[in-house]
C-alpha cells in the first residue's frame, strides 16, 4: 500500500461518498486509489466548480465535502470555492497534488507553497511530509473542518510522498459530546427576555447547523416574539408562521428595519456577524443583545451581548423557556410589520409586464417549488431579490453564498444538491453574468445524471454593480457593466440539454413546470426588468418607521 491508497482508505473511513475535482500529473496515485475505492470521483470541468460542489455538499449534509486538484493553477482555481466554504461555515476538505519534496527547495515547474497560500482562507492547512502521519492528518482535517464553526481545511500531498510505501490504518472517529450552557447564563437570559417590551429574534445559519429549527419555532411561539432571519437562516422558522418577519441583510432599509429601530432587545440565535453586520442594525451599539449559540460571540463594537448563552442551541432555548415569563406583556411592535411585509410580497403576484419584474419572477418560482425543494442562488442583483422575496418553510431549501458572496456558485451547487437530494426539485437561480462563469459544469451535470433547472435572469449586464453605481452616482450613471450573451437555448441544446426562452410573464410557470419534469438538466432564459432595483432603493429611502 502506498500513501495515496492509505489516504483514500482514510477518506472512506470518514464516510466520504464523493470527491469532486480534476485529474492532474501530481495526483495520479490518488486518482488510481480512488478508482478502486467505494468513493465516486466526479470529474468536473473547472476546479472552481469542484470546490463549489464540495462547499454546497458540506452545507447541506454537515459532513465535509471533498475536492481535489493538482498543483499550481489547479490549486489556485480551487481557492475561490474553498474561501467561500470557509466564510459561510460549510465543512470542506481540499486536497492538492504537489511537486515532490526533492524539488521544493529550487525553482520548479508549477510549484507554489500551497500550505502558505491556503492558510488565510482555511481553518487549517498542512502538508503530508511523511507517509506514516497520513491517518492522523486526515482525521484532524475532518475534525477541524466539521467542528463549530465549520469551514474549509487543506491537505497538500507531494507526488513522491503519495507513491511511497506505508503501513497503517485509518483512525477511529471520535464523536464529541454536546456542550451545554451554564445555569447562570440561562437564568440571566430568561430574566432579560421577561422584562423586554419589544424584543425581536435574529436567527442565523448556526441554528440550521445545530438542527435547532423546531426549538427556535417553539421558543418564538411560546414567548410571542417576532423573528427575522439572515439570508443564510431562511427556513429556521417557517415563512408562513405569523411571527416570521422574513429576511434581513439588504444594504437598503426595509420594513423589517423598523423592528430593529424600535426594539429594546435582540435575541440572536445561531447568528454570525458575517451574515449581516451588526453595524447595520445596531450602529450605536446601544441595543441590548442576548447571544445564543454554540460558540462565544465575536468581538464587534456593535455586538457586545448583555448575556451570552453558549452551548447546544436547542437545549439552551428549552431551558430558557422553563424560566422566562412574558405573561401580561404587550404584543411586540415588530409583529405589526408583518402585514406590510406580506402585502408588499403579494403586490406582484398578478403583474403581467414583460420583461418580468424580479418580484414576480421569484413569486412564481415559489409557487412551483415544494416546501422541501431547493433553490441555489448565485450572486448578483437577483440574489438581493431572492433574499427578500424567496421564502422557506424548512432549513437548507434556499442556499445563498453570503459571507464570501462568490459568483458562479449556483450551477455547481445545484449539481451537489441533486446528488444529496435526488428526489427533490432543484433550481439554480443565476444572472447571465454568473451563468457564464461556471456554465461548463452543466456538461458535468448531464454526464453524472443530475437533472436540475437553471433559471437565468437575463439583463445583459452586471445588474448588481449597475444598481450600486446608480445608488452612488445617481440614476442612469453606470459604466462598464453591459455585455452580449450567446443564445442560451441553443447553448443548452448544443450540450444535450433542454433549453427554454420565456417570452411573457404568463409563460413562466408553465415553462418552469415543464423544465422541472425533464430527465436532463435544463436552462431557462428569462428576461428581467431591473428597473425595479432603482425603484426599490427609492422606496427604501422614503420608509417611515414611526410607531
Amino acid at each position: 500500500m502506498n500513501t495515496a491508497e492509505l489516504l483514500v482508505k482514510c477518506l472512506e473511513n470518514e464516510g466520504v461518498q464523493y470527491v469532486f475535482g480534476l485529474p492532474g500529473e501530481e495526483n495520479l496515485d490518488v486518482l488510481e486509489a480512488l478508482k478502486h475505492s467505494s468513493i465516486r470521483f466526479i470529474t468536473t470541468r473547472h476546479e472552481q466548480g469542484a470546490a463549489f460542489m464540495a462547499d454546497v455538499y458540506g452545507r447541506l449534509t454537515g459532513k465535509a465535502g471533498v475536492c481535489l486538484s493538482t498543483l499550481g493553477p489547479g490549486a489556485t482555481n480551487l481557492m475561490t470555492g474553498v474561501a467561500d466554504a470557509n466564510l459561510d461555515g460549510a465543512p470542506l476538505v481540499a486536497i492538492t497534488g504537489q511537486v515532490g519534496t526533492d524539488r521544493m527547495h529550487i525553482e520548479s515547474h508549477q510549484y507554489l507553497d500551497l500550505v502558505a497560500m491556503f492558510s488565510p482562507v482555511t481553518k487549517w492547512s498542512k502538508q503530508i511530509v511523511r507517509p506514516s502521519i497520513t491517518p492522523e492528518l486526515v482525521r484532524k482535517a475532518f475534525k477541524r473542518s466539521q467542528s463549530e464553526k465549520p469551514g474549509a481545511v487543506h491537505i497538500d500531498l507531494p507526488e513522491n510522498i503519495a507513491a511511497m510505501p506505508v503501513e497503517g490504518q485509518p483512525l477511529r472517529i471520535d464523536k464529541p459530546e454536546k456542550s451545554f450552557a451554564s445555569f447562570a447564563s440561562i437564568r440571566a437570559a430568561a430574566g432579560v427576555i421577561s422584562q423586554a417590551t419589544n424584543p425581536i429574534i435574529l436567527v442565523g445559519n448556526g441554528a440550521i447547523r445545530a438542527q435547532a429549527s423546531d426549538a427556535v419555532t417553539q421558543f418564538a411561539t411560546q414567548l410571542n416574539i417576532p423573528t427575522a432571519n439572515t439570508f443564510m437562516g431562511k427556513g429556521v422558522i417557517p415563512y408562513t408562521h405569523p411571527l416570521a418577519l422574513w429576511a434581513v441583510g439588504l444594504q437598503q432599509r426595509d420594513f423589517v428595519s423598523c423592528g430593529f429601530d424600535n426594539t429594546d432587545l435582540v435575541i440572536a440565535i445561531g447568528y454570525d456577524l458575517i451574515e449581516f453586520s451588526p453595524k447595520k442594525w445596531n450602529k450605536e451599539g446601544n441595543i441590548p443583545i442576548i447571544h445564543i449559540a454554540a460558540s462565544p460571540a465575536e468581538i464587534d463594537s456593535s455586538y457586545i451581548p448583555t448575556v451570552e448563552v453558549v452551548g447546544d442551541i436547542s437545549d439552551s432555548l428549552f431551558e430558557i423557556l422553563k424560566v422566562a415569563d412574558r405573561k401580561g406583556k404587550p404584543e411586540p411592535y415588530a409583529i405589526s410589520l408583518r402585514a406590510n411585509i406580506r402585502s408588499n410580497y403579494e403586490e406582484y403576484s398578478k403583474d403581467d409586464e414583460f420583461p418580468i419584474k424580479p418580484q414576480k419572477l421569484i413569486y412564481d418560482l415559489r409557487q412551483v417549488m415544494g416546501p422541501d425543494d431547493i433553490v441555489i442562488s448565485d450572486v448578483g442583483a437577483h440574489k438581493m431579490w431572492i433574499a427578500r422575496h424567496y421564502h422557506c418553510n424548512s432549513p437548507n431549501t434556499c442556499i445563498i453564498s453570503n459571507g464570501f458572496a462568490a459568483m458562479g456558485i449556483a450551477i455547481p451547487g445545484a449539481l451537489a444538491a441533486k446528488l444529496v437530494h435526488p428526489n427533490r426539485k432543484v433550481v439554480a437561480v443565476t444572472g447571465d453574468g454568473g451563468f457564464m462563469m461556471n456554465c461548463q459544469e452543466l456538461e458535468t451535470a448531464l454526464r453524472v445524471g443530475t437533472p436540475f433547472v437553471t433559471l437565468v435572469f437575463n439583463d445583459g449586464g452586471y445588474g448588481l454593480i449597475e444598481w450600486k453605481q446608480e445608488n452612488h452616482f445617481g440614476k442612469g450613471n453606470s459604466s462598464f457593466v453591459h455585455f452580449n450573451n450567446p443564445d442560451f437555448v441553443k447553448f443548452a441544446e448544443s450540450m444535450g440539454l433542454k433549453g427554454y426562452k420565456v417570452n411573457s410573464a404568463a409563460e413562466l410557470i408553465p415553462v418552469l413546470k415543464e423544465a422541472l419534469n425533464q430527465d436532463v438538466p435544463t436552462v431557462i432564459d428569462c428576461p428581467v426588468d431591473y428597473r425595479e432595483n432603482w425603484r426599490f432603493s427609492q422606496k427604501a429611502g422614503e420608509l417611515n418607521c414611526a410607531v
